[in-house]
């Protein structure tokens, strides 16, 4: 029989070959590194039999695809190793995940990471011994005769729909109920390595038992996993809360979980980089509003928060009427375009907010500053006629460009999502918008993923992840396109025809959510913010106490030059002064001693380099003063290549 090939040729094997003969067929090298196949667009078994004209495509585990088959095969491997090391355990669920998978368990005795050592010891013996991964198809009567004792088990066989197919997998003397696939034996798992030891909840209900969850990841080599786990060990290095707390710049407490308090040295980088963000928008043609935090239930109804966003809201009652506090800044900037009757001529109007919003989020998906109930949203809202919103989007994308290479990102991947499952508007609003957004991609030239069904209730998006220096992408800067506001809560504008009509409304933010892109800052410069961001931009260390009143001279220049600089006046050795300055990340230190109050002059040492250089004092300001401006892009900004984008 012949079957297809990725390529659209086609491959004449034997009745009832498998995908594996397949891959042996092409090479052995790929049938040794073969972990899957898809077939027909569905990922199954290499051990799976083929029909003729099946579309055949062999799948490895350097692919994402492969990964996950790989993974979840790992899973089943750790519990097979748990139930070995300690009898009498229950198993409940192991999927493959983003980054690696877990399995939960109900322990006979409490289990924690002093464990994971001889846990992943008894995997790799698993791993060694290749033993097959078996899929077998059993009635209910059966599933449920071969998992007596293990309640997880039956309770998610009691929960099948009668008459669907029941697998289950065995490798060794372990048995699983499982979908597959997985990879044809347990010495094609790879390199695996635990992790971490977490408590969850079976199914994630909080009325359920609290089971012990076992993280791991699984590579096609040792290299990639090594490399994930220099990745993972400098993301621990660099986590936000700790640089926080070291740095002095914000700290969480139990009378307000989710909610930040940002110390004295937060608020200097939050101001300088809020100044920078005025600054662009001022250039780009926006104006600065505010809005207030609680509005009346009313007008949370009419713009479609109150039936799609209310549980993630806070209520509360003034004089016998429902307000909600904000999640959102847009129903409070419609309210601002509403108090003047506007003309064709007036649009576009670009009006910008750095609103505080809140959000009611489970207590726990708390993390720190990337996952809070308040922050700041650099929100903008752009009214616009109907022929003016690509060149909006594109003004909104070339100030996306400008700003994230001022911090340094410049990897962005860009996404464009469509309608919600939930959503308001007419299908043509949703049709018109969708077409409006893609027209503006392909005029800026940038490549794009298409992410069905994520846009906004409101509207379609373009959204724009940023990559860090560790490879993690976020999702940070959005545009969203939207028909169905300005025509739910009235807006209009009186057209040329002298006819009111409805205007266009673009929902924008740059850096998303200010407080988690800081978090994200800290964690990409590892706590060394550029010297304009850094709440100390220069120190100065006096040798002796002799030599305080010079260091303080230097440091009211330094000020009066606009940097933020502070005297080191403590009766400890310049070399501690030296280190402590490199432990609290600052970029630039002042040394001065008698020789330097004689030539009116400083030494100066910067972040991370252990050369000093002596400076006028005058010419030691104004470099200063330069190094730690914001850079400016100059000209036009030149296009993200295509992919990146």
């Amino acid at each position: 029989m012949e079957i297809l090939l990725p390529d659209g040729s086609g491959l004449e094997v034997a009745e009832g070959a498998t995908a594996l003969d397949v891959a042996e067929k092409i090479g052995p090298r790929l049938a040794r590194a073969a972990v899957a196949a898809s077939v027909n667009e569905r990922i199954v078994e290499l051990r799976m039999p083929l029909r003729g004209g099946d579309q055949v495509a062999i799948i490895t585990a350097t692919s994402d695809d492969g990964l996950g088959v790989v993974r979840h095969s790992a899973a089943h491997v750790l519990a097979e190793a748990v139930v070995h090391l300690f009898p009498g355990t229950k198993v409940a669920i192991g999927p493959s995940i983003k980054d690696g998978f877990y399995y939960d368990f109900e322990f006979p005795q409490p289990v924690g990471e002093d464990d994971l050592a001889s846990v992943t010891e008894e995997m790799q013996k698993l791993i060694a011994a290749g033993a097959p991964f078996e899929r077998q198809e059993v009635s209910r009567d059966e599933a449920l005769g071969l998992f007596a004792g293990q309640p997880y088990k039956l309770e998610l066989i009691g929960d099948l729909p009668e008459g669907e197919t029941i697998s289950v997998y065995r490798q060794g003397d372990f048995l699983d109920l499982c979908r597959g696939p997985h990879v044809p034996d347990t010495s094609r798992v790879g390199a695996v390595a635990l992790l971490s030891v977490a408590g969850a909840y079976w199914r994630g209900r909080s009325e359920n038992t609290m089971l012990t969850r076992i993280y791991g990841t699984a590579f096609a080599g040792k290299k990639e996993l090594d490399e994930y786990l220099e990745r993972m060990e400098m993301a621990r290095q660099r986590d936000h809360r700790r640089l926080g707390r070291e740095l002095g710049l914000f700290s969480f407490h139990d009378e307000g979980p989710g909610f930040p308090f940002f110390h004295p040295n937060g608020m200097r980088v939050i101001n300088a980089l809020l100044e920078y963000w005025r600054r662009e928008h001022v250039a780009a043609g926006y104006e600065e509003t505010k809005t207030p935090i609680m509005l009346e239930r009313s007008l949370w109804e009419r713009s479609g928060h109150w039936d799609n966003y209310k549980d993630n809201m806070y209520f509360t009652r003034i004089d016998d009427v429902d307000f909600a506090v904000k999640p959102m800044n847009c129903p409070g900037g419609i309210l601002i375009y509403k108090t003047d009757q506007h003309s064709y001529r007036d649009l576009p109007l670009r009006m910008a907010e750095l609103g505080l919003v809140h959000r009611h989020e489970m207590s726990g998906v708390l993390h720190g500053l990337f996952r809070v109930r308040l922050f700041t949203q650099d929100d903008a809202h752009i009214y616009c006629l109907p022929e003016q919103v690509e060149d909006e989007v594109l003004g909104v994308i070339e100030l996306v460009r400008r700003m994230y290479r001022t911090f340094g990102f410049e990897r962005v991947h860009v996404e464009l999502s469509t309608r919600p499952e939930k959503s308001i508007g007419s299908i043509d609003m949703w049709t018109t918008a969708e077409s409006a957004l893609a027209a503006a991609l392909a005029r800026a030239g940038l490549d794009y993923t298409l992410n069905p069904g994520d846009g906004a209730f409101y509207g379609p998006k373009i959204d724009f992840h940023i990559e860090d220096v560790m490879g993690r992408t976020w999702q940070c800067a959005t545009c969203q396109l939207d028909f169905a506001m300005p025509e739910r809560l009235d807006l209009d504008y009186v057209g040329e025809d002298n006819q009111r009509h409805r205007p266009v409304m673009i929902h924008r933010t740059v850096l998303g959510s200010v407080e988690r892109f800081l978090a994200i800052l800290l964690e990409h410069y590892g706590g060394a913010l550029p010297a304009w961001l850094a709440p100390v931009q220069a120190v100065v260390v006096a040798v002796a106490d002799r030599h305080v009143p010079y260091a303080d001279e230097v440091c009211a220049a330094l000020a009066d030059a606009g940097l933020r600089a502070e005297v080191d006046r403590r009766p400890e050795s310049v070399s501690k002064k030296i280190r402590d300055g490199e432990l609290r990340k600052v970029p630039f230190m002042l040394v001065v001693g008698d020789r330097e109050i004689d030539a009116r002059s400083v030494t100066l040492r910067s972040r991370g380099k252990k050369d000093t250089e002596p400076l006028d004092l005058s010419v030691a300001i104004e470099r200063l003063a330069r190094e730690s401006c914001p850079p400016q892009v100059a000209g036009q900004v030149k296009p993200w290549p295509p992919g990146a984008p």
